[in-house]
């Protein structure tokens, strides 16, 4: 007997991997409803993919302006050139992913649907002018903008980061708001690149709030002293206005002062919400909550639903979504041969390409205030990049590392804020996951290499020990 599977969000990454597996099913037919770009999803579009290209260029600006071993004067980026090869990476992106695709929606059992779907209840889909009833329904609808109900935002036009990425002129200051790892990517691009003079304004009192706080004070002094971003932390934006030369008006309040920021653009990095407005869910069962997605991907009160990636608003991350979406596809196999579902288990790996990507955070598995949540015994190693000689001699001065360990010598977790830190997570992702003793991992990097630094953590964390 044929299951039928639809698939609403087909075109994001976290739908490829459940696209891919339930394909090879022979008893399967597949829906694929997506009313959005062919090729990719918000990563490949409008996120990390197009945002590496603008880092890059003004990461090079950045290197020549701030190494006194360069004397020529400093060039201004080609902004036109920028955005023309980001767009052609991005197309070459699409392409395979497009092309992926194309093989799979050419067999007989699936059938893409370029249109939007609805729920009628807990069961129906309308897709167009249809109405499908399958077994299952996979929910990868991925992340919308994210605006908060600011007084007078109504009023004031602002860019998100996709308009970033597709603009070739700005005018000469900018109001932030929201330093995310949105904001914390962009705002330095914004000053370098476009040379523009930013307010950067946060509500919460720290930026990176999940690191341990000393990685969040050293990367508000780098944008403070590297790219004179004024950023005011624990800082509310109590309403906005239009100035009368079409710029921006924002009274904002640090809980002691309201002040005035004015400035010629506005914009909005606040983040992202699940995409999931356009769905219906109010006919069905369903309610988005805290909780309302089990770890096996399942929806809590509809066995029959999964949902991943940023719509389950879980953990908005590339690799996650895919992995999530591998489990939901596990699991509805499971599920349909009545068998035990699995649990999707993460370790917590996440980067911010601070800096231009010159001075990226990383992180993976626990910081010393999680640990210290879990109950956990363990140590701490810290080490900073001025201390290394690698790092001077590339030029850089400013970043730290630190590690986590178990009392028994297991490596628990590592941050990250310098350069290659980006680079180094996977290293320190297999340490974690693998459950290495620091004892016995080789404090020995092939020098001069910026590794070095994990080097001393490991000789640290085990002397302590």
């Amino acid at each position: 007997m044929t299951t039928h599977v639809a698939v609403v969000g087909a075109h994001g990454s976290a739908a490829g991997p459940v696209v891919e597996r339930l394909a090879a099913e022979p008893d399967l037919e597949l829906t694929l409803i997506d009313d959005g770009e062919p090729g990719g999803g918000l990563c490949v579009l409008a996120g990390c993919m197009p945002s590496k290209e603008l880092l890059s260029a003004a990461e090079r600006r950045f290197a020549a302006r701030t190494d006194d071993r360069i004397g020529a004067d400093v060039p201004d980026l080609d902004l036109e050139q920028v955005v023309a090869r980001k767009d052609e990476s991005v197309s070459m992106y699409t392409g395979k992913r497009q092309s992926k695709m194309n093989s799979i929606i050419e067999r007989d059992d699936v059938t893409l649907r370029q249109e939007e779907a609805t729920f009628l209840d807990d069961r129906r889909l309308a897709v167009g002018d249809d109405v499908i009833e399958p077994e299952y329904v996979v929910v990868a609808t991925g992340s919308t903008l994210s605006v908060p109900p600011i007084p007078g935002i109504e009023e004031v036009p602002f860019q998100s980061s996709a308009d970033v990425f597709d603009t070739t002129e700005f005018p000469e200051s900018g109001l932030v708001i929201g330093l995310g790892a949105i904001g914390l990517e962009l705002v330095p691009y914004l000053s370098e690149a476009a040379g523009m003079d930013i307010t950067a304004v946060e509500q919460l009192p720290a930026v990176l709030p999940d690191a341990d706080p000393a990685f969040g004070t050293e990367l508000v002094d780098h944008y403070e002293d590297a790219f004179g971003i004024d950023v005011r932390l624990g800082t509310r934006t109590e309403r906005l206005e239009r100035t009368d030369d079409g710029g921006v008006r924002a009274v904002v309040n640090d809980g002691e002062t309201e002040s005035t920021v004015e400035a010629d653009q506005l914009f909005m990095f606040t983040g992202r919400k699940p995409a999931l407005d356009r769905l219906g869910l109010d006919a069905t069962a369903l309610t988005p909550e805290p909780g309302w997605v089990e770890d096996t991907m399942q929806a809590r009160d509809h066995e029959r639903m999964f949902v991943i990636g940023d719509a389950n608003g879980s953990e908005p991350i590339l690799h996650v979504a895919k992995e999530e979406g591998e489990v939901a596809a596990e699991n509805i196999l499971r599920h349909r041969a009545a068998e035990e579902l699995e649990s999707y288990e993460n370790v917590t790996h996440q980067v911010v390409f601070s800096g231009l990507a010159d001075l990226p955070y990383a992180r993976v598995g626990h910081t010393a205030d999680s640990a210290e949540a879990a109950g956990i015994d363990y140590v701490t190693a810290t080490q900073s990049v001025d201390s290394l000689g690698v790092f001077r001699s590339r030029n850089y001065s400013e970043g730290l590392a630190s590690i986590v360990v178990g009392g028994d010598g297991t490596v628990l977790g590592y941050q990250g804020l310098h350069p290659d830190a980006d680079v180094m997570a996977k290293t320190m992702q297999l340490a974690v996951e693998m459950g290495l003793d620091v004892h016995e991992i080789p404090d020995r990097a092939y020098h001069p290499t910026t590794p070095e630094i994990l080097d001393g953590l490991f000789s640290d964390a085990a002397a302590q020990l």
